[in-house]
């Protein structure tokens, strides 16, 4: 039932982990996309990296959907996406959800404080 929670191994088709430098350098050149994946209250209390998309987990199903009306125009299924949330499972398990939709290059940062420790700003 919580398969999407277990580690996914590497390479093409999976979720891979991702160093937190390299996520901040990949997204701050526009070569990636940055999911946040937390709820709302979550954001309110801690802020957001800068420059991320806000996806709560229990809207990547649709927004992420390519085949989905609602699906964000800022994602292509090409495109390296990078996820967080507040620990790294449910970004594990959205960025399985996304391989399972067709992405080609899916990273797991792992939490936001990852992504502040790689030297990527957070707003609030």
């Amino acid at each position: 039932m919580f398969n999407f929670l277990r580690p996914s191994g590497q390479g093409q088709g999976r979720v891979e982990r991702i160093a937190p430098k390299d996520a901040v350098q990949m997204v701050t050149k526009g070569e990636a996309i940055l999911l946040d994946v937390r709820d709302g209250m979550e954001l309110r209390a801690s802020g957001k990296a800068k420059g991320a998309l806000h996806v709560p987990m229990a809207a990547v199903a649709m927004k992420c959907d390519p085949s989905s009306p609602e699906c964000l125009k800022e994602l292509s299924l090409d495109k390296p996406v990078v996820l967080y949330c507040a620990s790294g499972a449910r970004s594990q398990g959205a960025g399985r959800m996304l391989v399972s939709l067709g992405y080609t290059k899916v990273f797991n940062l792992g939490g936001l404080n990852d992504w502040h420790h790689g030297g990527g700003q957070v707003v609030r």
